[in-house]
Order: structure tokens, then C-alpha cells, then sequence
């Protein structure tokens, strides 16, 4: 049997567990992942188009924040995205999924609407707040990433909502590294919006993503017992959706996708797509520095 310090079979000269070790021990593991949990631990050369494809989403959410101003309606904005996607030669994830199929090629979630609002002919006022949100398809790969817009001067629980949101992504994302518990990202963000006067919506949660639009594991963002080991490959998204008043929503009765809070006070999300590493994590939907602090 072959000790992990003897030379490597292949005759690099390195010792084995330098050289091929590591390679026998990230299959093992995948495949442990995709039997156990369902989850898929990404191989390098998916990584890469997976970070295409979020880099995609991140620009083209960029330049459609950017474009949101009072007086634009978010149908306008829904034709912007869209046609980003079509001179990048990419496909706008959302536009004809689920079922009924979402008609848009983006979310637009506005206000008191938690998330999967529908662009429509609203034109955008000042004191509004809106979550874009971006999914992109490119050579097979998903990149998903959706950010908070402040039209105007906003009041305060407007405001309070759209910090804590971003506060809460914030704070999962710095513990990110393998070995730590799905669990803990729940545990972070809950704590945090409670201990300022928020509610965490446990109707919506973050999922992996980058093969498939939505595959496992679910990453809830209130307390759970999810106590699966977070490993590197795993590629998900972390997307708190939290609310100024009571955490239910409901979901519209007519077109079965825009969810609205119960007592119709203001919700907010903001969401990246992760990359768990050897040693820690890294955010694939960063556009350089362009991770706007509300």
C-alpha cells in the first residue's frame, strides 16, 4: 500500500500526498457530497465558467441599478437587463422558469414585496426601494446576484431595513470556510437582524447554484438545525431577505410568484454567489470594488 509520503506514481518526483494525494482525496469527497446531501463540489474547470458567468451578472446588475431612477419603470429596466444579456450571448435565468413561467428576464421586487416581483409598468417614485435581481446563463453556467436600489431620499425604516440586509450578508459571508455548519449562516444573519428590531423571512432561503439554477444544499437565513459541513467546491448563494415588521409573507394570488410581507411594511435583500476554497471563500459576484454599502 502506498504511503502518502512516497513518491507519486505518476514520476513527478514529488512526494504523493503533494502531488496526486489531493486530487484522489477532492473525489472521494465529491462524490461522498453528491451521494449524502445531493450537493455538487465543482471541479476546477466548472469553477471557471461559473466565475464567468457571475462576473456576467454582477456587471449587468451594475448597469441595471445604475439605470433606476425616478420616473423609469421597471418594465424599462426588465429590457435593459434583457438586452445586456443578448450582446453578452447569455440567457436571463429567470425569463420562462418554474411554473407558471416567470414572463420576465429579471426580479424586480419593490417596497413591501419580498422577492420574484414582476416588472411591470410602475414607473419608480422617490422614497421607493427596490431589490433587482440577477440571474445570467452563460455557456451553461449560472451566476446570481440581486442588490437594493434607494430611490431618492427613503425614510428611515426604509433605510434601517436595507442596512440590516446588507449587514447580515456581511456577516455570513466573513465566516465562510470549510468545516463550519450551514447551520452557522442562519445562526448569524437571525441574530443580527433580531438584535436590531428585524425580522429573517423562512419562506425563501439561498441555494446552490452554477450548474443548475437551483440545486442543493438550501441555505436558510433564520435559526436551523441544517448541520452539514460546508466543503470547497460548494458554490451557493447567501441572500438574507429581511423585514421591517412580521417575517411572514404571502404570495400573490394571481400571477403565483410575487411575495409581499403580511403587514406590508418594507423587505430587503442582498445577494451574492459563493465560492467555498481550500481556506476560505471568495464572492463571485463582485464587480471590483462595486459592493455598494446602502
Amino acid at each position: 500500500m502506498m504511503s502518502r509520503n512516497d513518491p507519486c506514481w505518476c514520476g513527478s518526483g514529488s512526494k504523493w500526498k503533494k502531488c496526486h494525494f489531493p486530487l484522489l482525496a477532492q473525489s472521494s469527497l465529491a462524490e461522498h457530497y453528491l451521494k449524502k446531501h445531493g450537493i455538487l463540489l465543482k471541479t476546477k474547470e466548472q469553477i471557471v465558467g461559473i466565475r464567468r458567468a457571475c462576473k456576467l451578472a454582477a456587471e449587468i446588475l451594475d448597469k441595471t441599478c445604475r439605470m433606476a431612477k425616478a420616473g423609469v419603470t421597471t418594465n424599462d429596466l426588465n429590457a435593459y437587463a434583457h438586452q445586456l444579456h443578448l450582446e453578452a450571448g447569455a440567457i436571463p435565468a429567470p425569463l420562462g422558469y418554474g411554473t407558471p413561467p416567470f414572463p420576465k428576464s429579471i426580479c424586480t421586487s419593490l417596497n413591501d414585496v419580498i422577492c420574484h416581483g414582476i416588472p411591470d409598468d410602475t414607473p419608480l417614485k422617490e422614497g421607493d426601494i427596490l431589490n433587482i435581481d440577477v440571474t445570467s446563463i452563460l455557456n451553461g453556467y449560472y451566476g446570481d446576484c440581486s442588490r437594493m436600489v434607494a430611490i431618492g431620499s427613503i425614510d428611515t425604516e426604509k433605510q434601517k431595513v436595507m442596512d440590516v440586509s446588507y449587514a447580515c450578508l456581511e456577516r455570513a459571508i466573513a465566516i465562510l470556510r470549510p468545516g463550519i455548519l450551514l447551520s452557522e449562516i442562519g445562526q448569524v444573519i437571525e441574530s443580527y437582524a433580531t438584535e436590531h428590531g428585524c425580522s429573517v423571512v423562512n419562506q425563501f432561503v439561498g441555494h446552490g447554484t452554477g450548474i443548475h439554477f437551483h440545486e442543493p444544499p438550501q441555505v436558510a437565513h433564520h435559526y436551523n438545525q441544517v448541520n452539514i459541513p460546508i466543503a470547497a467546491g460548494m458554490t451557493f448563494t447567501i441572500e438574507p431577505m429581511i423585514n421591517a415588521g412580521a417575517r411572514a409573507g404571502f404570495v400573490d394570488p394571481q400571477d403565483h410568484w410575487t411575495a409581499r410581507t403580511v403587514d406590508g411594511k418594507p423587505s430587503a435583500q442582498w445577494e451574492h454567489t459563493l465560492l467555498i476554497t481550500d481556506n476560505g471563500h471568495e464572492i463571485l459576484t463582485s464587480v471590483n470594488a462595486v459592493d455598494i454599502i446602502p
